[in-house]
């Protein structure tokens, strides 16, 4: 249960001017703990870490989207 409390926590951080490096961290880090609660998931099918797995996958996709930034136009 370690892990879900460490992936509520990360839920609740702030996510307000982050440098490149910051937002790859982040982006490893939400990662990480989808693949550890995806672990947890297959053993105790509970929708709760369902959710909170589908929450992170979010914020993991916002992150992701700003790094890779605008596409350049020829």
């Amino acid at each position: 249960m370690d892990i879900i409390n460490k992936a509520l926590e990360f839920e609740q951080r702030k996510m307000r001017s982050l440098s490149t490096s910051d937002r790859v961290k982040i982006s490893r880090e939400a990662k990480a703990l989808i693949l550890d609660l995806n672990q947890i998931y297959k053993q105790k099918k509970d929708q709760n870490i369902m959710d909170i797995m589908k929450r992170l996958t979010a914020i993991k996709q916002k992150v992701e989207k700003r790094l890779k930034g605008a596409p350049l136009t020829a």
